[in-house]
C-alpha cells in the first residue's frame, strides 16, 4: 500500500525541520513533567497533604490526557497544528508557573487539568507531525530518535529538580521556560506543518479498535510503565534491596529505554510486519516479568534482566507509533494518534491500581505476576492478530 507524508505528498527523504520542531516540543514538556512530577509530590508533602490526596491530585493527569485526547484534533481541525500547538505551550507554561502561587491545595485539581490536557494536546499533535513527516522506510528510525529524545527530556526533569531542589519560584519558572522555549521551533517550522483538510471518517473511539496492535501496544506500555516505575521501589526494598539500590534499579531500566529504541526502530523498518516485533517485544517482556521473584537479593541479574527489559517495555510504544503511522494518514492518522494517547491515559490509570491490588491480595510477588498479565494479555492479542489478520490490518 503508498504512503503519503500528510505535508507535500511522498517524501523518502527525512524532514529534519519538521522532525526538529516537534522532537524541541515534546523533549520540553517531558523535561517540564520530569520536573513537575517530583517538585510537585514534595511540596504537597511539606504542606501537611496526605499521601491518598497528593495520588488523588496526581491522578488528574491521567483523566487530564482523557479528555483532551478526544478534543485535540477537533482543535487542530478549527484553528490549525501550529497555532494549537502554541497555544498548548502557552497554556501549559502559565499552569506551570500557576503553582507557585496557588497557596490552596484546591486550586491544585484545575491547574493539574489545564497542564496536563495541554501537554496531552502537545504530545498528540508532536506525534502525528512526526509520523506524518517521516518517510515510510524511515519510520521506525524516525520514531526512534522521538522516543530517545524523549526519554532523555524525561530523565534531565529529575536531575534538574535535584539541582534546583524545591523551594522558591525559580523551579517552576525553569519548567515554564523550558516549555516557551519549544515554541520557537514549532514557530519557524510553521509552513512545514501537515494540514488537516478533511474531518477524521469515524468517530475518536473506533480509531482504538482499527488498528488494536498499536493502542493496546500502548495501553500496556502506559499500565506498566506508570505501575511499575510507582510500585518497584516499594517491591525492591520489600525483597531486600535498599532504597539506593532501588533507585539504581530504576536508573538501569531508564538507561534501557533510551538505548534501545533507535536500534529496535531500525529494525522495524527492516520488517515487512511490525507487528511480529511488537509480538517478540511482549513476549520478552513477559519472560522478564516472570523471572522477577527468582532474582530476589541478586543485585547485577536483576540489573541486566531490567535493563533488556526497560528497553523492550519502551519498544512497545516506539513500534507500536510506527506501526499506527504506516497505517494511516492525513486526519485519520492525527485522530488516531489522539485514541493511541488515549490508551496510554487509561493504561497509566488501571496500572497502578491493577498492580498496587496484586501486590495486596497476593504479597510482594503480585508486581510481577500482575505485570506479567499485561504482557500476556498484549501477547494473546497480537499473536491472534497475526494468525488471523496475516495482510497489514
Amino acid at each position: 500500500m503508498s504512503e503519503t507524508n500528510g505535508l507535500n505528498g511522498h517524501r523518502e527523504e527525512i524532514h529534519w525541520p519538521s522532525l526538529f520542531a516537534a522532537i524541541s516540543a515534546i523533549s520540553a514538556v517531558g523535561i517540564a513533567i520530569g520536573l513537575g512530577l517530583p517538585l510537585l509530590s514534595i511540596i504537597l508533602e511539606k504542606r501537611g497533604i496526605s499521601s491518598t490526596l497528593i495520588g488523588l491530585n496526581s491522578a488528574m493527569a491521567g483523566i487530564a490526557a482523557m479528555a483532551a485526547a478526544p478534543l485535540t484534533t477537533k482543535l487542530a481541525h478549527k484553528l490549525g497544528v501550529v497555532p494549537t500547538m502554541l497555544w498548548a505551550v502557552v497554556l501549559s507554561a502559565v499552569s506551570a508557573v500557576g503553582f507557585y502561587y496557588a497557596t490552596e491545595f484546591w486550586m491544585w485539581f484545575p491547574l493539574r487539568i489545564v497542564f496536563h490536557g495541554a501537554t496531552t494536546t502537545l504530545f498528540i499533535l508532536s506525534e502525528f507531525w512526526i509520523n506524518a513527516a517521516a518517510p515510510s522506510r524511515k519510520r521506525g528510525l524516525v520514531m526512534g530518535i522521538y522516543a530517545t529524545m524523549l526519554a532523555v527530556g524525561f530523565a534531565c526533569g529529575p536531575l534538574l529538580f535535584s539541582v534546583l531542589g524545591s523551594d522558591g519560584l525559580l523551579p517552576f519558572a525553569v519548567g515554564a521556560i523550558a516549555i516557551l522555549a519549544a515554541a520557537i521551533p514549532i514557530y519557524i517550522a510553521r509552513n512545514e506543518s501537515p494540514v488537516l483538510g478533511d474531518k477524521p471518517e469515524m468517530h475518536f473511539l473506533r480509531y482504538i479498535f482499527l488498528v488494536p496492535t498499536a493502542t493496546v501496544a500502548v495501553f500496556v506500555f502506559g499500565a506498566v510503565e506508570a505501575g511499575g516505575l510507582s510500585l518497584f521501589p516499594i517491591y525492591a526494598t520489600r525483597t531486600g534491596f535498599t532504597e539506593t539500590e532501588a533507585a539504581l534499579l530504576l536508573t538501569v531500566m531508564g538507561i534501557g529505554n533510551m538505548v534501545f529504541q533507535i536500534p529496535l526502530g531500525l529494525l522495524s523498518d527492516r520488517m515487512r510486519d511490525r507487528r511480529l516485533l511488537l509480538s517478540i517485544l511482549a513476549a520478552v517482556g513477559l519472560a522478564g516479568s516472570l523471572t522477577l521473584p527468582w532474582l530476589s537479593g541478586q543485585w547485577h541479574l536483576m540489573a541486566i534482566v531490567l535493563l533488556f527489559w526497560g528497553g523492550c517495555v519502551s519498544g512497545l510504544y516506539t513500534v507500536g507509533l510506527s506501526h499506527l503511522g504506516s497505517r494511516l494518514t492525513g486526519a485519520d492518522l492525527a485522530a488516531a494518534n489522539a485514541a493511541f494517547i488515549f490508551c496510554y491515559a487509561v493504561g497509566t490509570v488501571a496500572g497502578p491500581q491493577a498492580i498496587g491490588a496484586a501486590i495486596d491480595i497476593t504479597g510482594n510477588d503480585g508486581f510481577a505476576w500482575a505485570i506479567a498479565g499485561f504482557f500476556a494479555l498484549y501477547v494473546v492479542l497480537s499473536l491472534g492478530r497475526l494468525v488471523f489478520k496475516p495482510k497489514r490490518t
